[in-house]
């Protein structure tokens, strides 16, 4: 009895203990790798690494239009295409452009160089045109965009000018960047003026047709008297009769006179 519980006790010893203290010195479990979240997109920093947007660049802030952009980009799966303009393209703007515009046109005019989806370049070239802009809707206005192009260079058009893309910032989804030495001037901001229309005046009266000679002739309204008309030869030779006699008289009486 004695030799069993003591061959019990070894078998125990030998089997269950070590594996007890196995599974208390196995290693927990890696835990799973954390989701890599992708930095958000930053449209200001793409463009300070091109160091000539310095003007663009404090137009979006101001306008609190880079904020836009930035809800854009997150909050929708189409992208965002923004065309930017150089410092150069805002110096060759006529004086007092930017100045003579009010707070909302300052806004429309940045809202209208980005177009709520992504292109590539190809996919410019092959658009189908007009393209709606982000000022599009704003109010009444048509703010919108045509493109052409061939090859590597795609020319917009706004209606008052027209741009041409060379070249991209970036050109990866969800955001593309282009290159410009032009302000996108929208037709119904900067656009010539319809010209005024004027009340007819009234037509002076035309003046009469001159008569010919011949109409003076015939016509019986004709202002000049009509030509005296010669008398018959009957009535020239009565006169003369009359004259004679006259000169016979006086010269009778003349006569009478010296005889007196």
């Amino acid at each position: 009895m004695d030799e069993s519980i003591t061959l019990a006790c070894f078998l125990f010893l030998v089997l269950v203990v070590p594996s007890i203290k196995s599974e208390d010195m196995a290693p927990a479990p890696a835990p799973a790798p954390a989701q890599i979240k992708a930095a958000p997109i930053n449209l200001t920093a793409i463009l300070e690494k091109g160091s000539e947007y310095s003007t663009f660049i404090h137009l979006l802030n101001a306008t609190q239009v880079s904020v836009q952009v930035s809800i854009q980009l997150n909050s929708s799966n189409q992208g965002v295409t923004v065309f930017a303009p150089t410092n150069n393209g805002f110096t060759n703007l006529k004086p007092g452009t930017l100045n003579g515009l009010s707070n909302q046109q300052q806004i429309q005019l940045m809202l209208y160089h980005i177009i709520p989806k992504y292109y590539s370049m190809s996919d410019l070239i092959s658009v189908s045109n007009p393209v709606r802009t982000l000022a599009t809707g704003q109010d009444s206005g048509d703010f919108r965009l045509n493109f052409t192009g061939q090859s590597n260079q795609v020319n917009i058009s706004t209606g008052v000018v027209l741009a041409h893309v060379n070249n991209a910032l970036r050109q990866h989804f969800p955001l593309a960047v282009y290159m410009m030495e032009q302000v996108l001037l929208p037709q119904d901001m900067f656009g010539s003026p319809p010209p005024e229309t004027k009340a007819p005046s009234a037509s002076p009266t035309a003046p009469a047709p001159e008569k010919s000679p011949s109409d003076h002739a015939d016509s019986p309204d004709s202002d000049e008297p009509p030509a005296a008309s010669e008398e018959p030869e009957s009535g020239s030779g009565g006169r003369g009769t009359t004259t004679g006699f006259g000169l016979v008289l006086g010269l009778a009486w003349f006569c009478f006179g010296l005889l007196s």
